[in-house]
């Protein structure tokens, strides 16, 4: 039994019920009772790693699961991808969404009680876009505003195409018409932080200003009240100040756990009832279904093949790694149970899935003669293959089986694996092939989710792909991006990208993934959205 349920975390309220119900005899047990409410409302989260930095201006990394606790967003989607109004309470554009205004809540305010400015907003957004803030998919959100290009590639630490009009509003002019802009900044990506405390005099990002050693002030539900950056320990409270609903939990705890055995035995004893992202082959056997139920959402984990670095910056050597692989036994390797589905091609859950896209085949015998077709001539002359991004057990599983595909398939055997991504990546890494990392939109686009992953400017396609660029993606992306979301164009420019992209042969598709709970089944409310956001935390209850 989890210890969030035994007998002593009744209610007093449920306790009397039940004591009444006795005196009344059975038929007092035929009404519906409501949920029993466990009376500490604590989510006791496992978390993976140990991280010294906890901005919420990263973009990405496991913390990044948990910026919705703490900082608000412009604006959200719930678990149905229908949006909300949050910190911003109205939006609307233009004729050709080159132009849009918003409206800040009049009651939005920050933990310190001082209202949150649409100055705030430009300079959360500024900040977020400076390099060295080195915000992973910042450009997911503001890439089409005027002056991004200048204050991502450090020219200028001010977007010129946002407009403070007023105490709580704002203008954003963008260097190209955008019609789902508005759907861009509903994520917490670049969340709203308070300027003064974050950005420093020369518009870079204040050292640990996100520490409640250093009185952080937040926008969103909870707030900081300790941090052990050397255990890893975390204890979030409820903020006083927060302008939405009163949260209902009353702690958040968060433990790293770094192993993840460790991890599914501690959630199998009740002592946590949430994890950040638990990903092992026998997770369902281990944890039951509940922990892993939710839907398929756009987001693909692949393993992307680097086409500058030898051997990878021959095509026909990416021809035979990615044909010497069954992948229907490497979907089954790494999640023979589920709940993840095998992956073909890189759209999937969003309007604009290609029903005619022709899948890379499964033929050994045709991929050890293009090896041997290629500049290199054979297994023996290429170079040792570094996949890095294996960090879980399930990826380890799936890189294991690609390895031993390889090495039964093309007869290679020089594979060496890494658990680190970051330490790797970038156009001057030395010595890696494959990177294991995932991919997808926070908005339910076609066009966005590519623009993404395999546009020239996007930091899959410069980093993991080595600096990966199409002219001819770049021009259908940019073409299909101008066109109204409902327009069919849209999705057809955005199809057409994809099967150029497949003829380069610069991934393994692995699998599509399917938005977790990661939590046990008394954990009530932890929706997630596309954007891996809990889409309102203020509601998460423990029954």
């Amino acid at each position: 039994m989890s210890s969030s349920l035994r007998p002593s975390a009744l209610t007093r309220r449920s306790v009397i019920m039940l004591a009444g119900a006795a005196l009344l005899g059975a038929s007092a047990l035929s009404f519906t009772a409501g949920p029993v409410f466990a009376a500490d409302q604590i989510l006791k989260i496992a978390h993976p790693a140990i991280e010294t930095d906890w901005s919420p201006l990263r973009g990405g990394g496991p913390h990044f699961r948990w910026n919705s606790l703490w900082f608000a967003s412009p604006m959200y989607f719930d678990a149905k991808g229908e949006i909300h109004p949050y910190v911003f309470s109205t939006w609307k554009s233009n004729a050709d969404g080159s132009v849009w205004t918003f409206e800040i809540d009049p009651k939005a305010t920050f933990s310190d009680g001082s209202p949150i400015t649409a100055a705030d907003v430009k300079g959360s957004w500024e900040l977020s876009t400076m390099p060295s803030t080195k915000n992973q998919r910042v450009d997911q959100v503001l890439s089409t505003v005027a002056g991004y290009t200048d204050v991502s590639g450090g020219k200028a630490k001010e977007l010129s195409g946002v407009k403070v009009t007023g105490d709580k509003s704002l203008e954003v002019t963008l260097a190209q018409p955008d019609p789902i802009f508005f759907m861009k900044v509903a994520n917490h990506i670049a969340p709203i932080v308070k300027v003064a405390q974050a950005r420093n005099a020369d518009g870079e990002e204040v050292a640990e200003w996100w520490s409640p050693d250093n009185g952080v002030v937040v926008s969103g539900p909870f707030k900081p009240e300790s941090m052990n950056l050397d255990t890893g320990d975390l204890v979030f409270k409820p903020n006083e100040n927060f302008f939405g609903p009163k949260p209902k939990l009353t702690e958040i705890d968060v433990k790293s756990v770094e192993d993840s055995v460790t991890a599914t035995a501690l959630l199998q004893k009740g002592e946590f009832n949430a994890h950040t992202e638990l990903i092992t082959p026998t997770v369902i056997a281990d944890l039951g279904k509940d922990f892993l139920s939710g839907p398929v959402i756009p987001t693909g984990q692949h393993f992307w093949l680097n086409v500058k670095r030898a051997p990878t910056d021959d095509v026909k050597v990416r021809q035979a790694l990615i044909m010497a692989i069954d992948r229907d036994g490497l979907i089954k390797a790494s999640f023979p149970d589920g709940p993840h589905q095998k992956a073909d091609q890189i759209l999937n859950a969003v309007s604009g899935v290609d029903p005619k896209f022709e899948p890379y085949p499964f033929d050994p015998a045709k991929a050890k003669a293009l090896l041997a077709e290629s500049s290199y001539g054979g297994p023996e002359r290429l170079p040792k293959l570094m996949i890095v991004g294996v960090s879980s057990p399930a990826t380890e599983a799936a890189a294991q089986y690609i390895a031993e595909q390889w090495r039964q398939n093309l007869g290679i055997t020089a594979v060496e694996m890494k658990p680190q991504i970051d330490n790797y990546a970038g156009p001057d890494q030395a010595s890696v092939q494959i990177f294991r990392d995932d991919v997808g939109t926070r908005v339910p686009d076609a066009v966005a989710y590519l623009k993404g992953v395999i546009y020239s400017g996007a930091s899959n396609a410069k980093n993991k792909l080595g600096g990966y660029a199409n002219p001819e993606i770049d021009k259908l992306l940019d073409a299909g991006g101008a066109l109204a979301i409902d327009n069919p164009e849209r999705n057809a420019d955005a199809q057409k990208a994809q099967k150029l992209f497949r003829d380069d042969y610069a991934y393994i598709p692995w699998y599509y993934q399917a938005m977790s709970k990661w939590a046990t089944p008394e954990v009530k409310g932890l929706e997630k959205n596309l954007d891996w956001q809990v889409v309102e935390p203020w509601a998460i209850t423990i029954e």
